[in-house]
């Protein structure tokens, strides 16, 4: 897998610009720029940065896409919450993250 392939990737499923993603990373986006230029791995240091910035472990991005899929604490937190609402109440959120 090519790490910054996984990146870009990543940026492009939330439509986060470059710099953008060098914000949310705490990054400047000088440092964020000479990862893509260069098209090397970035640091360790910079990419867990990255990867806090997606909300992902490091395991998550080195997962395979056909892995089974590793939840984010948000998003355990989120079926945990899922579970213990009442079917009307179920309903009532998927009809609200339905809407667009």
């Amino acid at each position: 897998m090519d790490v910054i392939e996984r990146i870009e990737k990543l940026r492009t499923e939330r439509q986060w610009t470059k710099y953008r993603l060098a914000e949310e990373a705490m990054l400047t986006y000088s440092t964020l720029s000479a990862v893509y230029s260069r098209g090397t791995p970035p640091k360790l240091e910079i990419l867990e940065m990255i990867c806090k910035a997606f909300g992902i472990t490091l395991a998550q991005f080195f997962a395979e896409e056909k892995s089974e899929r590793i939840l984010s604490k948000d998003e355990e937190k989120l079926l945990e919450l899922f579970h213990s609402l009442s079917k009307n109440k179920k309903q009532a959120v998927l009809d609200l993250l339905e809407k667009d």
